[in-house]
């Protein structure tokens, strides 16, 4: 992750702000944590893994000099979220904004999914969301205050749908309708809600086990995206930054995607051409007078 003179957001522009970020000990929740840091955050990581959450927030606060509380949470469990509210509250006295970043994944054919992969995705990824949002946004309304704000990690395939990863599909758009919903219902509370969806942004751990072996090489993510390469972490970082950040306050209920033009591209019927050569184009040209005349 780039220092924050790099980042797009002023230096303080999260300041004395108490943020939970679920997923925040690897990956991409990882270097939003870092982001979120350096801005001025303290910030609280979770995630099942004691040794991991430990090991990342001694690093984290090395690196920025900011404060860490990693907590060993199940967002599955409904019991085990609200400790992780009560210990959040213990620590700093308040809670301004919720990050639900956790999620599983995998890749199959939907007919070779038992029931349990099924749940487990959908517990993880739906449920995981669910329960924090409940219990964080109900301590919001029963405490009110202004400034706090949601913001769910979603996926493009949450509204097109896709094949090979069906449970991830379900829950994502259950999560896109969750933010949305909650936009509208929550805002008198002075609660925003917004999601980001983003496309590839490749981590160690979730790209070994969508794309084991060579199949990374394979299936190049870089040619289905017109920019013609992979998403940076510092990019998305800034995203969150700005989306929980004071600055986007008229911003909610908005689904921002950040993925290169990735899902534009696959949804036109044609985009596929932009495989046809110089050359091809000019004898197409050519087909295509000869028609005319």
């Amino acid at each position: 992750m780039t220092p924050n003179a790099t980042s797009m957001m002023r230096p303080d522009a999260l300041k004395d702000r108490v943020i939970v970020i679920t997923g925040g000990g690897t990956g991409l929740g990882r270097s939003m944590t870092e982001r979120f840091l350096h801005l001025g955050a303290r910030v609280c990581i979770t995630s099942r893994k004691q040794d991991v959450l430990e090991a990342a927030a001694k690093e984290l606060a090395d690196a920025t000099g900011g404060q860490v509380l990693p907590v060993v949470c199940d967002v599955r469990d409904h019991g085990q979220v609200e400790q992780l509210l009560a210990k959040v509250v213990e620590r700093y006295g308040q809670v301004d904004s919720l990050v639900n970043n956790a999620a599983g994944n995998f890749i199959s054919p939907t007919e070779r999914l038992s029931h349990k992969a099924f749940q487990t995705i959908i517990d993880i990824v739906l449920m995981g969301t669910v329960n924090c949002t409940l219990v964080f946004g109900k301590h919001w309304i029963a405490h009110p205050a202004e400034g706090r704000t949601m913001l769910n990690i979603t996926t493009t395939y949450a509204w097109t749908g896709s094949g090979y990863v069906v449970p991830s599909a379900c829950a994502k758009a259950g999560v896109l309708a969750l933010t949305r919903s909650l936009a509208v219902e929550w805002a008198r509370h002075g609660i925003r809600t917004n999601a980001i969806a983003p496309g590839p942004f490749p981590t160690k751990g979730a790209w070994d086990r969508l794309l084991p072996g060579d199949l990374v090489e394979r299936f190049d993510m870089r040619k289905r995206i017109p920019l013609g390469r992979l998403g940076e972490h510092p990019e998305l970082a800034d995203l969150a930054t700005y989306l929980i950040s004071p600055f986007s306050g008229f911003i909610n209920g908005e689904v921002v995607t950040i993925d290169g033009g990735e899902w534009l591209k696959g949804g036109g019927e044609f985009n596929m051409l932009d495989a046809v050569s110089t050359e091809q184009w000019d004898m197409l040209e050519r087909m295509v007078r000869g028609t005319r005349r």
